[in-house]
């Protein structure tokens, strides 16, 4: 189906545990040797960012920070568990600075922060791709700023500029259409879409209180921010939108993220064989103009409402 990339990280699986830290990656891994198919994968992963203050990272390296040192140990921890000698796209998964990621509010400068400067950030991860360890470099969770900053040091310092954001983008959550969208555009920084179907809820499957065994939301309750009265009014407008055209809340979900002109990928993610192959149908699926207008109606009626 031309499914060929794989996105992990060095924290991955979510949440975090200390016990289960890299194990995304060592399965990966371990897939690929035994397929012996690693030159047909385009193999992305990620270097935690700051991890002081986040609850659930900070037992990687006992509290990380995007310095060289730390950034080193990453990617060599990384290499071993993916049982490779190259990393197509290696990601700074979080900023080091006080700014908003992770759907947060209320941005508050923090002139007496100690953040690691971006440049140091950059000029470690250039020296990774100049060594042939690393092919491309990206980042995640970033800001206007942030994207900005990383694209400005890059041109005046000759170091290697970032291909792509992975920032979250979906049906209940179209922040990155203000600002980033027109940057990664105009800069050739792609978006890796992630949470398309916004931790599942884009599924229809927790539509009137549902919860099912097994289900993320029924596994790990904290992960509430698509889960309030806002974002559940505009899912259930959207699942009807959908059935008025015969498709399902997944398709309109994916097919929406699909055919953004600043989308490079949409990252999918699938704990059944049926989940996975209505996933990646779905990105084929063709949105008429009136199923477009549809959904843009909902959208004005509950604006930002994973917020």
């Amino acid at each position: 189906k031309g499914v060929n990339l794989f996105d992990a990280a060095e924290l991955y699986p979510v949440p975090p545990k200390p016990e289960t830290a890299g194990n995304t990656e060592t399965y990966i891994g371990d897939w690929m040797a035994d397929r012996a198919c690693r030159n047909a994968v385009v193999l992305a992963t990620k270097v935690v960012g700051r991890s002081d203050g986040l609850g659930g990272s900070a037992h990687i390296r006992g509290g990380s920070r995007l310095n060289r040192d730390h950034i080193r140990r990453a990617i060599d921890g990384s290499l071993s568990r993916l049982r490779t000698d190259t990393i197509d796209l290696y990601q700074v998964h979080w900023p080091e600075r006080v700014t908003n990621f992770f759907g947060q509010r209320g941005y508050r400068h923090a002139p007496d922060d100690d953040a690691i400067e971006i440049s140091e950030t950059l000029t470690a991860l250039g020296e990774l791709v100049d060594e042939g360890i690393v092919k491309h470099i990206g980042i995640s969770n970033e800001t206007c700023w942030g994207l900005m900053e990383y694209l400005r040091l890059s041109e005046q310092r000759g170091l290697p500029r970032v291909v792509s954001i992975q920032n979250p983008y979906s049906l209940l959550a179209r922040q990155y259409e203000v600002g980033l969208a027109e940057m990664g555009i105009r800069e050739s920084v792609g978006l890796l879409a992630y949470s398309p179907l916004a931790f599942g809820v884009l599924s229809g499957k927790y539509r009137n209180g549902q919860l099912p065994d097994g289900s993320r939301l029924a596994m790990f309750k904290r992960f509430s921010r698509y889960t309030g009265p806002l974002s559940q009014a505009a899912t259930e407008a959207y699942a009807q939108v959908a059935r008025r055209y015969d498709l399902t809340l997944t398709q309109i979900s994916l097919a929406f993220v699909c055919r953004q002109d600043f989308v490079t990928s949409c990252l999918i993610g699938a704990t059944t064989q049926e989940q996975l192959t209505e996933n990646i149908a779905s990105c084929e699926v063709e949105l008429s103009a009136d199923l477009l207008q549809e959904l843009e109606e909902v959208s004005h009626a509950h604006p930002d409402p994973a917020a």
